[in-house]
């Protein structure tokens, strides 16, 4: 898909960066201002919570040591509990108030789509945010940098994965009545069109404050229903899993998760709850890479800082995204402005050993990270399946 994108955003590509360079707000001669709109206190929250104190401290460490270029970094960051209206009002703040010169990490997929008209009339660049919807990085502009493989290509490699490995065709969703939830429902019905002998059967939506899915899953049972592609609250998703393994539904009916499930604590449930749940998503497990040296300081360094004993998937994207946003404005040089960062973006290729990806932009591909990596619970920890590329 990405491939049959490139010559046509050449152009536009290279049209953009022949603009005029000019300071941008949120920079001063001492300061970078990096604002992040997001959920510390709502069903995401074991996302947001996590991901930013991480990137704070990669800023911190980062700041001590002079920063980027004679500038420091501060970090602001909002929280709109998962909650559009306060979602609006944090962005508005930012932007508008604190006058930021990017976002980083902001959460939420309807939060972001609403808050892009913003931001490009602003010339904000939008960073590494916490979804992997398809708008993240479609359409192609200046000022969006998605991370990874969004949901759809997460879900659309993920289900005839699965169906393989177990052998079965019907394919369903459970998701919440939002734009992440029409993603998954989306990846879901391509792959049982593109895949022979699959087929999309039946879906349901549900609540984000939802917790009774006693009634949802014998429906789905009834409709046949062998895999079910989930975008749901990390909490909702693993009530999910034990109700169907209350249900006896847990032998042949498997629950896969895009990256917005791909959570360590769903993983640490106690009672082996979530055991055989598969996950697709754009980075890998940190724990199942223990043994590489920056893991290892990683870890070290934030479980010291915030006295929790691992950390998680959302500290994981945090910090890596912090990465990004170094290097970019490293590569941007002391000139600072969206055009600058805009050649400095497109110019990074690394790998990310803390995601345990490969972060690749160019000029005509806003994507950082292009594998998606499926992986399942066992024994209490996710294990690696398979790698599959973005296409």
């Amino acid at each position: 898909m990405k491939m049959l994108k490139k010559l046509a955003l050449a152009a536009a590509a290279t049209s953009m960066l022949a603009m005029p360079a000019h300071a941008e707000q949120g920079v001063t001669d001492t300061e970078i201002l990096i604002g992040s709109n997001n959920d510390l206190s709502g069903v995401f929250a074991a996302f947001g919570g996590p991901a930013t104190k991480a990137a704070q401290l990669y800023f911190d460490e980062l700041n001590a040591a002079g920063g980027v270029h004679g500038r420091k970094i501060r970090f602001v960051v909002e929280d709109h509990g998962y909650q559009m209206p306060k979602a609006i009002q944090g962005m508005n703040k930012l932007v508008n108030g604190d006058g930021v010169f990017a976002m980083l990490l902001s959460l939420g997929t309807p939060m972001n789509i609403a808050a892009f008209p913003v931001l490009e009339a602003k010339r904000i660049p939008n960073v590494s945010p916490l979804s992997a919807a398809r708008q993240m990085n479609e359409p192609f502009s200046q000022f969006k940098y998605a991370g990874t493989a969004s949901y759809y290509a997460q879900i659309k490699a993920g289900v005839p994965y699965l169906a393989k490995e177990k052998g079965v065709s019907k394919i369903c969703t459970m998701t919440l009545p939002t734009d992440f939830g029409k993603e998954i429902v989306a990846g879901a019905q391509d792959a049982a069109s593109a895949m022979d002998g699959l087929e999309f059967v039946s879906e349901t939506t549900h609540k984000p404050d939802e917790g009774d899915f006693v009634g949802s899953l014998q429906k789905l049972k009834s409709d046949g229903c062998q895999i079910v592609a989930m975008a749901l609250g990390v909490r909702q998703a693993i009530t999910v899993a034990g109700t169907a393994k209350k249900l006896g539904m847990d032998k042949d009916m498997f629950f896969i998760n895009s990256s917005a499930g791909f959570h360590t604590v769903m993983a640490k449930v106690p009672g082996g709850v979530t055991e055989g749940m598969y996950a697709a998503a754009g980075w890998a497990d940190l724990l199942s890479r223990m043994d590489k040296p920056e893991v290892q300081k990683f870890f070290k360094q934030y479980t010291e800082a915030t006295g929790e004993q691992l950390p998680g998937t959302g500290a994981v994207l945090g910090y890596s995204a912090a990465i990004t946003m170094h290097k970019a404005l490293e590569a941007a040089g002391r000139d600072l402005n969206a055009d600058t960062f805009q050649k400095a973006m497109e110019s990074l290729n690394y790998e990310d050993v803390i995601s345990g990806n490969t972060v690749d932009y160019s000029a005509t591909d806003h994507q950082g990270a292009d594998e998606v990596i499926i992986s399942v619970i066992k024994d209490g920890n996710w294990v690696e399946l398979a790698r599959i590329e973005d296409q």
